[in-house]
């Protein structure tokens, strides 16, 4: 299983991991209250992994390519190559301009907890239409593509089955309910918990930015901390910038980069930034966030001549 990059044997071992907490709970459900909020922070973090795989395939032989994203399937909470249709090809495209399905300001341009903590259902439902569009043309006109996007929902689908199935068959004669309180914990919610946090990421990363900038469309979270957990997902202006650059080379171009980013985008820490915006903003209102340049709905006369961001479709 040769990686394309040395790094990615990191990513190999979140993805281990996350498989053995599983496991482990599966035989010890008396720790699954203490491995429970681990294997969230693993699905998180494997979202992030299937997020890099999607920009730049993690191996060189596409079969194990195919292989590794369907069992990141497991942990994200939702078919990989779905990134492509809703994420390379439409919010690098657009970001978060107009077109953008994932846009943060579609029904507001606020940036309160509420449009927070239902952003990602928003974004979830919108996502839906160029994700049916993709498989309607991989269906036409690629069909080796459609068989992967086939077999790929089938094995999402049908792991989570298994995988109840299996909790079922170990504990109903130990305790009711013991089955569906271990794979509900150990599996279904750390994907939950996946899909959702990756969403709600993507919302502080670009509410209030000015997405009609060269430098100043994204947020960034440059903690070392949360770059080491994250896979350096925090660094997303020079990754918009380079979407196939590989996720270990960001720390290095941000900082060559930061100083053409407004100060205001790059952000320390990712708990302080919640604590103000969401707590302490409430009675101290100049400590939230406030829209940096044109408002994202707003096209701007002179956006014609912005040149277009790269899309990257590596490995797909």
């Amino acid at each position: 299983m040769p990686v394309r990059n040395p790094a990615d044997y990191r990513s190999m071992l979140w993805v281990a991991i996350a498989i053995t907490l599983v496991v482990v709970q599966y035989c010890r459900p008396d720790w699954i209250w203490f491995l429970c909020p681990v294997s969230c922070y693993v699905a998180i973090a494997c979202g992030t992994i299937a997020h890099n795989h999607a920009h730049r395939a993690t191996f060189s032989n596409q079969r194990w390519n195919n292989v590794f994203g369907h069992l990141l399937t497991i942990f994200y909470g939702y078919p990989t190559l779905m990134w492509v249709p809703t994420h390379n090809l439409n919010h690098h495209k657009f970001v978060n301009r107009p077109g953008d399905e994932t846009a943060t300001w579609r029904y507001t341009n606020k940036h309160s907890l509420w449009v927070a903590l239902t952003y990602p259902f928003v974004s979830g439902y919108f996502q839906s239409i160029p994700i049916r569009n993709y498989i309607d043309r991989a269906k036409l006109r690629k069909p080796k593509l459609y068989s992967r996007i086939r077999f790929q929902y089938a094995f999402w689908i049908g792991s989570y089955a298994g995988l109840g199935i299996l909790a079922a068959c170990l504990y109903h004669r130990q305790q009711t309910g013991l089955g569906l309180y271990v794979w509900g914990l150990s599996v279904i919610l750390p994907a939950i918990c996946s899909s959702t946090i990756i969403m709600f990421f993507n919302f502080i990363q670009h509410v209030h930015t000015d997405a009609w900038s060269e430098h100043d469309h994204s947020r960034n979270f440059t903690g070392k901390w949360f770059n080491f957990l994250f896979f350096n997902n925090g660094y997303h202006t020079v990754h918009h910038d380079n979407p196939g650059m590989h996720w270990s080379k960001l720390p290095q171009v941000h900082a060559a980069a930061s100083d053409s980013i407004d100060p205001q985008l790059n952000e320390r820490n990712l708990i302080w930034f919640l604590m103000r915006q969401y707590v302490l903003s409430l009675v101290f209102p100049s400590l939230g966030t406030s829209q940096i340049g044109s408002v994202p709905s707003n096209t701007p006369a002179a956006s014609e001549s912005m040149p277009g961001l790269e899309v990257a479709e590596a490995g797909h």
